[in-house]
């Protein structure tokens, strides 16, 4: 049977967290060469590394199944010291999650602010493609993602569906679309794009046209100013249905196509074994998301 010490699975997460063998021991208060002993026999118990000692360093997906292991015992030990201090009203319990910046700006901070009070949250911004990476290494404890699939370690459920539907200013439609969305047009109005990793766009113009069409870009990194962006006529883009109902209804925006959109699936992914805390932020966000379709 392996046995991993939780001193040695502490040490692991504490230079992951703080980038180096010395300053994970200036952050433990021991040696230097004390953590390289721990790492050492961590290595032997699980009979491979857990890390590449890299700048920075990074861990081998052993070294992340023992980091996750690290990060849910805090959580269980916090569990624990609420259950010994029930009186206590200070929450002690520290979740990073990691939220994809649409559903941050629309619906899911609602969900977070109903449980602000029982948990300190650290909220990592990446896109729903790429939220998973964070979740294996144990940098999260959970992640909205577009990926049904439970990550190792984690399970996954379904949350639903933001609808992006492709819109532009009237004046914007007038000028880049005025013979209507054809391939010819795309190719040449400007588009908004969040930034290098946002695939959303290129996937709605290879859905539109069937080939890959290169139109001119702008690259807004932050949701209300993505928005912003399409609204003061710089291009289109694709906005969530349930951030611009009043922009369709009041016609300051206009969709480009009639039935015309991209559905993409979200779902919570969490580890496995978290806490009842953790349990508490998930049923918040699946609450939340109710506004989904």
């Amino acid at each position: 049977m392996m046995d991993v010490h939780p001193d040695q699975a502490r040490t692991l997460a504490a230079i992951v967290a703080h980038g180096s063998f010395d300053a994970a021991a200036s952050h433990l208060s021991v040696t230097a060469s004390a953590v390289s002993q721990r790492i050492r026999a961590l290595e032997v118990a699980v009979g491979r590394p857990v890390l590449r000692r890299t700048r920075p360093i990074e861990l081998t997906e052993s070294g992340q199944a023992v980091v996750r292991f690290a990060r849910q015992l805090e959580m269980l030990s916090a569990d624990l010291a609420d259950e010994l201090q029930p009186t206590s009203t200070r929450p002690d319990t520290r979740l990073t999650l990691v939220i994809n910046s649409d559903s941050l700006h629309t619906w899911a901070l609602a969900g977070l602010a109903a449980v602000a009070g029982t948990v300190q949250l650290e909220i990592l911004r990446e896109d729903q493609d790429y939220s998973l990476d964070l979740l294996r290494s144990g940098a999260a404890a959970a992640a909205i993602t577009a990926t049904a699939k439970p990550a190792p370690g984690c399970t996954s459920r379904r949350l639903g569906v933001m609808r992006y539907l492709p819109v532009c200013t009237p004046e914007f439609a007038e000028t880049w679309f005025d013979s209507g969305p054809t391939a010819e047009a795309f190719a040449h109005a400007p588009v908004i794009i969040f930034d290098r990793k946002d695939d959303l766009q290129d996937r709605y113009l290879r859905r539109f046209s069937r080939k890959i069409l290169q139109p001119p870009r702008h690259y807004v990194p932050a949701a209300h100013e993505f928005g912003e962006a399409i609204r003061l006529g710089m291009g289109w883009g694709l906005l969530p249905e349930i951030e611009i109902d009043d922009d369709l209804d009041q016609r300051t925006l206009r969709t480009l196509a009639a039935k015309s959109f991209v559905d993409v699936p979200l779902h919570w992914q969490q580890w496995r074994y978290g806490s009842a805390v953790l349990d508490g932020v998930a049923a918040a966000i699946q609450d939340a998301a109710r506004v989904l379709r």
